[in-house]
């Protein structure tokens, strides 16, 4: 017999079609549904804080905003409202596809905050755009130059892990005395740097944090002038939309 909490469930699939999907002016679709305690006003401001430019390598992605997604024997499932119960069975986000639309079911009342919830937004947009257009090649060679550099510190665990298998052959030479690397590693590290600085571009539109707020206990937060590095050069290839402005400060005054 079903318990009250699994009668509240919705399949994703029926969310999708009786919520209407609005698209930004930055034409980024997304919907709200249930009792997601995020304004509209807020959640435009949030949207619209990705650059135009990205649009185009999501246009076949729509952003569910919802109080809770759930993985239930297989099948995504979305609960109309929060509770204690549903929670615990909750994730951040469902990846799942109708027909030719990737869909993005974002868990609102998972997150405590605006900040929680914008970076959980933001770090999958960056990543579906890595997974329709790759990582621009001036980045990588960037990125790859701070590393050889043994710049202190990643922006993330994945960037921190893959970074350091690439390198673990550099004091190795192969037998023409070109320097050993694991290029699947190097890959990786690419697209997971690339996807955590686009991502905290994007938070850094929508949100005045501190970036001390990303850090995590199981790695060195990337030194503060190499992330600003990668941050200018990711405005340059994206600028911000009318309306968000990208700024960089060392520190608050106070």
């Amino acid at each position: 017999m079903a318990t009250s909490a699994q009668a509240e469930l919705w399949h994703a699939e029926k969310v999708a079609t009786q919520v209407t999907v609005g698209e930004a002016p930055n034409g980024v679709h997304y919907a709200a549904w249930g009792e997601t305690r995020v304004s509209d006003t807020d959640l435009e401001r949030l949207v619209g804080a990705v650059p135009v430019t990205l649009s185009a390598a999501l246009a076949n992605r729509t952003y569910y905003f919802v109080p809770l997604a759930i993985a239930d024997t297989g099948d995504v499932m979305v609960a109309p409202s929060y509770s204690v119960e549903l929670g615990d069975r909750a994730i951040c986000h469902r990846n799942v596809t109708f027909g030719t639309t990737e869909a993005v079911f974002l868990s609102t009342r998972l997150v405590e905050d605006r900040f929680g919830l914008a970076f959980e937004f933001f770090i999958n947009v960056a990543h579906n755009f890595v997974d329709a257009a790759g990582v621009p090649e001036s980045f990588s060679a960037l990125v790859w130059s701070q590393a050889e550099a043994q710049v202190r510190g990643e922006t993330s665990q994945d960037a921190w892990e893959s970074r350091r298998r690439a390198l673990d052959q550099r004091g190795l030479e192969s037998r023409d005395s070109k320097k050993i690397v694991d290029e699947r590693s190097r890959n990786s590290f690419y697209e997971s740097a690339f996807s955590d600085s686009l991502a905290v571009y994007m938070l850094s539109l929508a949100v005045d944090f501190d970036y001390h707020d990303l850090r995590e206990r199981d790695y060195p937060l990337l030194a503060a002038p190499a992330l600003a590095e990668r941050l200018r050069h990711v405005a340059s290839l994206f600028p911000a939309s009318a309306g968000y402005d990208f700024q960089i400060l060392y520190r608050r005054k106070g």
